[in-house]
C-alpha cells in the first residue's frame, strides 16, 4: 500500500487525484491531505478517505476543521505544516498540487526528504529551479510531471534521448485563440476563465487564456529536461489530443495522444513505471474533428514572449514575472484592471526588478517578495 500525501486536496487536480484512488483502494492510502480555507470541503474528505493528517494552512479554517471533525484525523495549520506531512517518514508519493508559489516549500521539502513528488506545482521550478533540481539530486528523489504537457514529453522520452533535437509543448490557445487583439481590451474575468478544454481554478484558467501558462511551463520544461530555450517550442492545437511531441535528428517526431482528462496523467505519476486505469476513455480519433495547429502569435500572447525573455534571462527573471502575474491575475479578478494590463504588469515589473542568481529558498522568497511589492506599485497606476 502506498502512503499518498495530497498537496491541494480541494483543487482540480486534487479531485482527479482522488478519482483516480477511488479506483485503485488496494493500491493506494491516503495519507495526508491539505488545502487553504474549504474546511467544509475537507470535512467530507476526512469523513470518506480518513487520513492520518489533514492540514489548513488558513488557521481559522483549521479551527473550524477541528471543532466539526468526526474521525481520527489529526488537523494541524498554517503553511509550516504543508512540510511536516510532505517530508513525514510514512509519506511515499507527494502530489504537489498548490497553485502558486504558496506550494514552493513543501514541494522542496518532499525532494529534500527523497519522496516520489508528482510535480503539478510549476512555481517551484519557475521560482528555484536550479534549487530544486539539486535537491531532487542531492536526495535521490523521484520527479515525476503531472502538467499534461511535460507528462507527455516525460513518456516520450523514455526510449532514450539519443539524437534528441528539441521539444514542442502544445498549447490550446484558451478562449481568445482566435479573438481579434483588439477585442481583449473589454474581455471580462467569466470570459478569461472559460476554457474550451479543461475544467480549472480561475488563476490558472486566466493565465491559460494570456498564454503565461504555457509560458511557465516552457520554464518548467527546460529544468525537467535540461534542455536551453531555442531547444523549446510552443505550438498552438485548440482541440489538445496532442498534448507534446519530441522531435529527433533523424527526421523522427514522436508524440503523445489521449482525451484532455489530467487524470490520465496523474494515474502515470502514480503508477510509473507501470501503467494503470485512469477512469479516462480511450482516444478514438474517428470522433474528433481534424486536428489543427498555428503558430503562436506573440503579439497578442505577450506573456509567452516575456516567458521566453525571462528564461534566457535566467536566475531571478523567471520568479519576478511568475510574481508579478499573480498580483496582475488577482486584479484583473478582481476587476481592478483590464486584460491586456496583465502583460504590461509583468513586463514593467520585470524591467523594474534587480537581477540576479538566487543561492538560496530564502532569496527566491525576497526575490518574490519584492517583485510582488513592485507589481502592486504599478497596478496603482491602473486603477
Amino acid at each position: 500500500m502506498i502512503n499518498l500525501t495530497l498537496l491541494g486536496a480541494t483543487g482540480s487536480i486534487g479531485q482527479s487525484t482522488l478519482a483516480v484512488v477511488d479506483l485503485h483502494p488496494d493500491q493506494f492510502n491516503v495519507f495526508a491531505i491539505s488545502a487553504h480555507t474549504n474546511w467544509q470541503k475537507m470535512l467530507k474528505l476526512c469523513k470518506k478517505y480518513q487520513p492520518t493528517f489533514a492540514v489548513m494552512t488558513d488557521k481559522s479554517a483549521a479551527a473550524k476543521l477541528s471543532e466539526n471533525i468526526q474521525v481520527d484525523t489529526k488537523v494541524l495549520s498554517g503553511p509550516q505544516s504543508l512540510n511536516i506531512i510532505a517530508s513525514h517518514t510514512n509519506t511515499d508519493y507527494v502530489m504537489a498540487a498548490i497553485v502558486g508559489a504558496a506550494g514552493m516549500a513543501s514541494s522542496l521539502a518532499a525532494a529534500k526528504a527523497g519522496k516520489r513528488i508528482m510535480l503539478a506545482n510549476k512555481e517551484s521550478l519557475v521560482l528555484a529551479g536550479d534549487i530544486f533540481m539539486q535537491a531532487v539530486k542531492d536526495h535521490d528523489a523521484e520527479l515525476i510531471p503531472v502538467d499534461s504537457e511535460h507528462s507527455a514529453i516525460f513518456q516520450c522520452l523514455q526510449g532514450g534521448r539519443s539524437g534528441l533535437s528539441k521539444i514542442q509543448l502544445t498549447a490550446s490557445g484558451g478562449p481568445f485563440l482566435h479573438t481579434p487583439l483588439s477585442e481583449l481590451r473589454a474581455i471580462t474575468p467569466d470570459q478569461a476563465c472559460a476554457h474550451p478544454n479543461w475544467s480549472m481554478g480561475r488563476k490558472i484558467s486566466v493565465d491559460s487564456a494570456t498564454m503565461m501558462n504555457k509560458g511557465l511551463e516552457v520554464i518548467e520544461a527546460h529544468y525537467l529536461f535540461n534542455l536551453p530555450a531555442d531547444n523549446i517550442d510552443v505550438v498552438m492545437h485548440p482541440q489538445s489530443i496532442i498534448h507534446s511531441s519530441v522531435y529527433f535528428s533523424d527526421g523522427s517526431t514522436l508524440s503523445q495522444l489521449g482525451n484532455p482528462d489530467m487524470r490520465t496523467v496523474i494515474s502515470y505519476a502514480m503508477s510509473y513505471p507501470e501503467r494503470i486505469n485512469s477512469g479516462v476513455d480511450a482516444l478514438d480519433l474517428t470522433q474528433h474533428t481534424p486536428l489543427e495547429f498555428y503558430t503562436p502569435d506573440f503579439e497578442k500572447f505577450s506573456c509567452l514572449g516575456l516567458a521566453f525573455e525571462a528564461l534566457r534571462q535566467g536566475g531571478s527573471a523567471m520568479g519576478t514575472i511568475n510574481a508579478a502575474n499573480e498580483i496582475a491575475v488577482e486584479n484583473f479578478l478582481n476587476n481592478k484592471i483590464k486584460f491586456l494590463d496583465i502583460a504590461n504588469i509583468i513586463e514593467k515589473t520585470l524591467e523594474q526588478s534587480s537581477h540576479f542568481y538566487p543561492e538560496s529558498l530564502t532569496e527566491v522568497i525576497d526575490n518574490d517578495r519584492t517583485a510582488r511589492a513592485i507589481a502592486n506599485e504599478i497596478v496603482q497606476s491602473y486603477v
